[in-house]
């Protein structure tokens, strides 16, 4: 089947807004390349379609000459997404620009990136060109893309340490040839802002046919100033920015989309340009990348990191509670997270707690606040997260109408292979005096169980003992819930617990059931249960 080349009306205008900044997507192509990131055709289309749906402008599907999958994916992200740019990348050699165009050509709006190396470095210990061969390639690669597609964006690879005088001369020779894009990466992440914002200036004061073309950058993050690098560029005329979800990509990665664009939105009165980008698609978008491709983001990670609105600090979450924008510089439901977390933690204070219970549907006096907290930060210095299953326990534990004539003081136990298992138990007694007493069993938790009946003297029947994680990671807390059937077999008494040590939660809900065994005794109604004391008592 014959292919017309795409009419020079089907590409985009080189500068349509000169205060939009288009957003190039190369997830599916650079960032494809980091380590373990490899992607499946279902994968690939997947990611093309939240791209698309993010409002990226230009998506760089990937590098059809490097695989048959890859050249399979690029053609089948071309023939489905719209409304958007599909891009296929290509050296500077007839292979690769007719094997990227069979790729690409039936978009809905085709591109091809045709790239070749022009630093010093790279001419030669790689290329092994001469400066004059690397012009020639460039014009003769440019055109013959351009006789296939009218959107043809160049990359001076290594344009960073390009020297500027022959940078602007090959800038010059690619618009000549047909380019409408010119890309200047920093491919090995070795400029710094200014530098960076200098070369985009001098480009475009120095390279008399630079008002035919957009100049875009694509700064990798090998000494972490990728964003800043990038949005340096953009400051100094730049406007495309080639970028990737959660900042993937070689080595230490691209610059990262999410935050390029929301600093550009966040601080429009300085830079005064805008973006395309649905951003409340953003953090949906990224978790998409992170469960394909297993690279998992760190939790202080901008913008979509899982900390990125979570506040555990007890100034900063006063602060939040009283207004949101005095440690809030964006709001998380314009990226798409649901809402500002924030983390009850040891650094947490009175306000927050209040305004967590409150928000759980618990009105509490200030007299059981206050014991709440003391209560909430012993379990938090145990545990690095508070959630509301945990609260909830312990709020519980204050509302609840049982009295607590037997508090459990301290617990030791010993068990492990070939040693009889032991517990050993300290109990103050609805008296005040405090009685210490020991038990084996099968095993810790049948020890403790022993320990306690032969302090309190309360004998019973373990119905039911059920154990279960109440909160989430490694630290979480476990919640114990067992029945106690008295020795009438007419009366059944249940006692709840939660500890991170699922030892002690076992102890301190036997103890619940006993205290409420007993209060019941003490009124009269199940006298027979209460046997003599413990030798211990």
């Amino acid at each position: 089947m014959s292919v017309q080349p795409a009419t020079t009306s089907d590409a985009e205008p080189a500068a349509a807004d000169p205060n939009r900044v288009r957003i190039f997507d190369t997830t599916l192509r650079d960032g494809e390349q980091s380590p373990g990131a490899s992607m499946n055709l279902a994968e690939k289309l997947e990611v093309a379609r939240a791209l698309a749906g993010l409002g990226v402008d230009i998506v760089e599907a990937g590098f059809p000459i490097a695989s048959p999958g890859d050249f399979e994916a690029v053609r089948a992200i071309a023939g489905e997404i719209t409304g958007t740019t599909v891009c296929g990348l290509a050296r500077c050699n007839e292979k690769d620009i007719t094997r990227a165009w069979e790729a690409v050509k039936y978009a809905q709006r085709p591109r091809i990136h045709v790239f070749l190396a022009t630093s010093a470095i790279h001419r030669e210990h790689k290329l092994r060109m001469t400066p004059a061969q690397i012009v020639e390639r460039a014009v003769a690669s440019v055109r013959l893309a351009r006789s296939l597609c009218a959107d043809i964006e160049f990359s001076p690879e290594d344009a960073a340490r390009t020297e500027i005088d022959f940078l602007c001369e090959v800038v010059e020779a690619a618009i000549e040839a047909g380019a409408s894009t010119v890309n200047i990466p920093d491919t090995v992440g070795y400029a710094t802002p200014a530098q960076y914002g200098h070369v985009i200036r001098t480009i475009k004061e120095r390279v008399p046919n630079i008002g035919r073309a957009v100049i875009s950058t694509h700064c990798h993050d090998d000494l972490g100033m990728a964003v800043a690098n990038s949005l340096a560029g953009v400051e100094a005329g730049a406007r495309q920015v080639e970028c990737t979800l959660n900042g993937i990509g070689e080595r230490a990665g691209n610059a990262a989309l999410e935050e390029i664009v929301m600093a550009l939105r966040t601080r429009h009165d300085y830079y005064g340009v805008t973006t395309g980008i649905r951003t409340e698609r953003l953090y949906p978008a990224s978790r998409m990348v992170t469960t394909i491709t297993g690279l998992v983001i760190q939790r202080n990670k901008a913008i979509v990191g899982r900390n990125a609105f979570a506040h555990e600090s007890g100034i900063h979450q006063d602060g939040m509670l009283k207004e949101r924008s005095t440690y809030e510089i964006m709001r998380p439901e314009d990226v798409g997270v649901p809402k500002t977390d924030l983390v009850l933690g040891k650094h947490s204070g009175r306000h927050a707690l209040r305004d967590r219970v409150a928000e759980m549907g618990y009105s509490l006096s200030e007299e059981q606040l206050e014991i709440l907290f003391n209560d909430f930060k012993a379990l938090a210095d145990k545990k690095k997260e508070v959630y509301d299953e945990d609260l909830a326990i312990l709020v519980e534990k204050h509302l609840g109408d049982v009295p607590a004539p037997w508090q459990l003081l301290s617990l030791h136990t010993t068990a492990g292979t070939g040693v009889l298992p032991t517990a050993t138990v300290s109990i103050r007694r609805p008296d005040g005096e405090v009685v210490q007493d020991a038990a084996i069993g099968d095993g810790p938790v049948d020890a403790i169980f022993k320990a306690v009946e032969r302090v309190t003297g309360v004998h019973a029947n373990l119905h039911e003992f059920v154990v279960r994680s109440v909160t989430q990671g490694k630290d979480a807390q476990g919640e114990v819930t067992l029945e106690l059937e008295v020795e009438s077999g007419d009366r059944s008494f249940r006692g709840r617990a939660a500890s991170t040590d699922i030892i002690e939660a076992s102890a301190l809900a036997y103890i619940n059931a006993v205290n409420a065994i007993q209060t019941i005794t003490d009124r009269g109604q199940v006298r027979e249960v209460v046997g003599r004391p413990g030798a211990g008592a």
